[in-house]
Parts: C-alpha cells; sequence; structure tokens
C-alpha cells in the first residue's frame, strides 16, 4: 500500500546497470521525522524534466515497502507521483544540518554502527571519522558486465503492442560509458581503528 511521504535528499549515487530494470540509481534521504529512507529503484535519467531533483531537495513520492529488501529503510517509489519542491537558490548549512541531525546523531565508533546493523538491519546512518587517513583510487573494468548488456540489447529487441522498436530500445539504454575507477576512503574511527570504506558513487 503507498502513502505519501515528504523526503529530503541526500544521497544520488552513480547510475549501474540492472537486467531487471535497465539503468538505475538509488536514492537515500530523510523524512520530515529525522529517519532514514532508501529509494529503489529509480530509472532517474527517465523521468520527466521537472521530476529529476538533486541533492538538498525535498520532494513528495508515494511510496511502499521494498518488501524484496531486507533493510528497514527501503521503499519503493511510484515514479509518477514525485513532486519537486523548488530548491534554495543558496545552500544555507544550518538548515541542511538542522534537517539532516533532527532525532539523530552522528556515530563516530563503528563497531557500534555495525553491531546495530546486525542488530536491527540499519542500512543507513551518519557516520563522522575521527580522522581521515587517505583517499584511494584503482582502476577496474572499463566495460559493462557483458552478460547483462546482452540481456538489455535482448529486451530492447522485443516487440509490444504498445510501444515501437525504438521506444523499447530507449527505454533500455544504459549510460554510454561506465567509470573505470574505484574510490574508497580510509579513516580511523573514536577507538583509533583504522577502516577502508567505498562510498556510493
Amino acid at each position: 500500500m503507498y502513502e505519501t511521504k515528504r523526503v529530503y535528499i541526500l544521497v544520488k549515487t552513480y547510475p549501474t546497470v540492472s537486467k531487471s530494470y535497465s539503468e538505475l540509481v538509488c536514492t537515500a534521504g530523510v523524512l520530515e521525522d529525522g529517519s532514514w529512507i532508501r529509494l529503489y529503484p529509480v530509472p532517474f535519467r527517465k523521468l520527466d524534466f521537472e521530476q529529476k531533483y538533486s541533492k538538498y531537495t525535498w520532494i513528495e513520492v508515494a511510496v511502499a515497502r521494498n518488501t524484496s529488501d531486507f533493510r528497514p529503510e527501503s521503499y519503493r517509489p511510484d515514479l509518477p507521483s514525485i513532486i519537486v519542491e523548488q530548491r534554495p537558490k543558496t545552500a544555507n548549512w544550518d538548515e541542511r544540518h538542522s534537517i539532516i541531525f533532527k532525532n539523530q546523531k552522528p556515530y563516530t565508533n563503528l563497531s557500534e554502527l555495525i553491531a546495530k546493523a546486525k542488530n536491527d538491519g540499519t542500512s543507513l546512518a551518519v557516520f563522522k571519522p575521527t580522522k581521515v587517513l587517505g583517499f584511494k583510487i584503482e582502476e577496474v573494468e572499463r566495460n559493462w558486465d557483458p552478460d547483462t548488456l546482452e540481456a538489455l540489447n535482448a529486451l530492447s529487441r522485443q516487440l509490444s503492442f504498445f510501444k515501437t522498436p525504438e521506444e523499447i530500445e530507449e527505454e533500455y539504454k544504459v549510460v554510454p560509458k561506465k567509470v573505470p575507477y574505484k574510490f574508497s576512503y580510509e579513516f580511523e574511527d573514536d577507538a583509533g581503528r583504522s577502516f577502508q570504506y567505498s562510498p556510493l558513487r
């Protein structure tokens, strides 16, 4: 059952290729009560222009619990329902801070956060490292997975009573190029333990 929620967008990942949904972007943000929410799947490039939201923007969207995803913050959006509110022309970081940290505080101990994730499934949170030790860039495969691309090509060749072959091909078109790098941070938490983390791209 869908219900309308107001979401403050904080995370938009780099597009990934999916056999089921073509090109997807994972989006996350906070609700008006400060709790986290993940919106997935979102074929961002296929949204209408007025529905393409930026970070630090409020949107209204009808969502339903994504029962195929065990993470408690995950919801499936009803894409036609997305309404993007006007974003302020200047960045007000005090206002952003009050929205993001409403009813929550950043974690500083990663072991504590991992234990919480194992206990209740938490998968979204704010973590503040004590020290950033470095930023690493590694080369990875330069092309999308060929099996996934072939599956999408097969779908694009299918005919439909309601769509032309060109429309189907456009629906399953993916981003032209894959970023051939993996990025990660190395940091310390408040216990002095070092970790490496690959952020959502």
